[in-house]
């Protein structure tokens, strides 16, 4: 990685200087939006239309009502989104911004960070942020570094040498001596123990690439404050991505997506992650023998693979702990971070590694949230992990009976079908462009291949919930206990289970296209010749 391309880290955007209004929906924006449903519209009249035809009228309707529903719960999502976002949120934002104003500040300032041989350009720059926090709020500041390398080390303590001056600030380095982001956070989390902490001390936790914008800090902690319940919260993100431009796309589209998700979820008092990006919480949680446990060796327990403890995914074992007892969650949508994203080597390899890993952490800890019921949440969020279960494999129903059709009609059926995705995925990115920095006309087509992609990564994922990589922490996989012959065994039934999952669902989806017959006693008989 070139030092030329790691500058584009230390001239950040200035968020007051997005493009908001006719600056952001400007004529030339319209007009493309107006040229792309245009060309829809050419298309939808050229093409001959095939779709009420008798042999496929029934797959049109289900694929019809399938996106009536996923679209309409989308729609749900954006309305309860513009709900927090517009009314719920900003009267939260100016009780707290006159908190802060009238004086109030916390005792302590608490920074736990891990970091991983990080660029130090980009190590320099985070540090920077937080210092420029720790001197705005007026109070002293402690760096909690959970490293696993003197390199990290050392580029931290120089650069405070060199730049802290009177701020009054301390680095406690904490060096793992058992390898993991999660032995890092817990060696951390226990030498706070042996320090004292106040229970209503307000810990930030974060990455070692996570860049806090100016202001970040004094609008999440006053929330704390202002609700006596409030146990955690976890704010916004921007991209940095230094690599190539569609990752960079594609990723800014996501951020798009969390957004809009975070503030429904939100108006629930609950969140379904607490971003290890950054996330602030409550000391009197973080110093839980329980909370710490779970986040050093936090396991599940599966059918196939047996007890296996989990490699990444250290923010859903903190969310799922506030889940259990019943924490009051927040999302600040106007505290900002730039993640800085470095993609070296293929950039496909890295959507699929990154997607592998979230999918995988959202399986592994959906399941036992579904199981502490409606009773220990809001339905909705109840509602919403159940949903994220449903929609992997609806989300293959259509491409599955799109194809079927065209078996039976021709390609025209498929070229119809490419119209609706790209109808449908722009209304879609229509409230997408709300919540993103500037208006990408590839959202399209770019969120239909993330679903697509998503779906088919999750439906491998979750019979292989304990195959585990993560690249960002030196190229870190899940090591098995078992013996070889154990593991084949293993590894043969996942590949079992994952063809007859796919097989079930091709065969009922064209089945239920008429395309094939649940034989008969019939033909079973004429079949062996009775």
């Amino acid at each position: 990685m070139t030092a030329i391309k790691l500058d584009r880290v230390a001239n950040l955007d200035d968020p007051t200087d997005w493009p908001t209004g006719w600056r952001k929906w400007s004529p030339v924006v319209l007009g493309k939006i107006g040229l792309y449903f245009g060309c829809c519209l050419i298309a939808v009249l050229t093409v001959p239309n095939s779709i009420w035809d008798p042999r496929v009228a029934e797959i049109t309707f289900v694929i019809g009502a399938l996106g009536l529903w996923r679209y309409g719960w989308w729609f749900t999502h954006a309305v309860r989104a513009a709900i927090y976002g517009r009314f719920v949120y900003p009267r939260m934002r100016e009780k707290g911004r006159a908190i802060w104003e009238a004086g109030w500040r916390p005792r302590h300032m608490h920074f736990m960070m891990t970091t991983y041989k990080e660029h130090r350009s980009i190590t320099e720059k985070v540090i920077r942020s937080i210092l420029s926090e720790i001197r705005a709020s007026g109070v002293p500041g402690t760096i909690w570094l959970g490293s696993s390398d003197r390199f990290d080390e050392d580029i931290i303590e120089d650069f405070l040498r060199r730049e802290a001056g009177e701020t009054d600030i301390t680095l406690r380095i904490i060096r793992q001596n058992v390898s993991g982001k999660r032995a890092a956070i817990g060696l951390v989390l226990r030498a706070m123990c042996r320090l004292p902490i106040d229970e209503d001390d307000l810990v930030v936790f974060m990455d070692g690439d996570f860049i806090l914008a100016e202001g970040a800090i004094s609008r999440c902690m006053p929330l704390f404050k202002l609700y006596p319940d409030l146990q955690a919260c976890t704010t916004d993100e921007e991209v940095i991505c230094i690599g190539p431009r569609w990752i960079e796309t594609w990723l800014k589209m996501r951020f798009a997506q969390r957004r809009l998700a975070m503030q429904s979820h939100a108006l629930s008092g609950r969140v379904l992650t607490l971003t290890g990006r950054m996330s602030v919480f409550r000391a009197r949680n973080l110093l839980q023998l329980e909370f710490i446990r779970l986040l050093e060796a936090d396991h599940l327990e599966h059918w196939l693979w047996g007890n296996f403890r989990f490699l990444s995914g250290d923010d859903k074992s903190t969310w799922y702990y506030m889940l259990k007892h019943g924490a009051h969650m927040r999302y600040v949508p106007d505290a900002l971070g730039y993640t800085v994203e470095v993609i070296e080597g293929s950039g496909m390899d890295r959507m699929v590694q990154n997607f592998r890993r979230w999918s995988g952490n959202m399986l592994r800890n959906g399941a036992r949230a579904i199981k502490l019921g409606p009773g220990r949440m809001p339905f909705f969020i109840w509602w919403c992990l159940v949903d994220q279960r449903i929609s992997m494999w609806t989300m293959l129903v259509s491409p599955v009976l799109a194809v079927a059709a065209t078996l039976l009609q021709g390609p025209s059926y498929l070229l119809a079908y490419l119209i609706f995705v790209a109808v449908s995925r722009m209304l879609l990115s229509l409230f997408l462009f709300g919540y993103s920095r500037r208006i990408q006309m590839a959202y399209p087509w770019i969120l239909y291949l993330n679903q697509l992609i998503n779906a088919s990564v999750k439906v491998y994922c979750i019979f292989r919930l304990s195959k585990q990589r993560w690249s960002n922490r030196g190229n870190q996989t899940a090591a098995s206990n078992a013996d070889a012959l154990v593991e084949l065994f293993r590894n043969s039934m996942a590949n079992w289970c994952t063809a007859t999952a796919t097989a079930l669902l091709v065969l009922g989806t064209i089945h239920y296209a008429g395309l094939i017959e649940v034989p008969s006693g019939a033909m079973m008989q004429a079949l062996v010749g009775y």
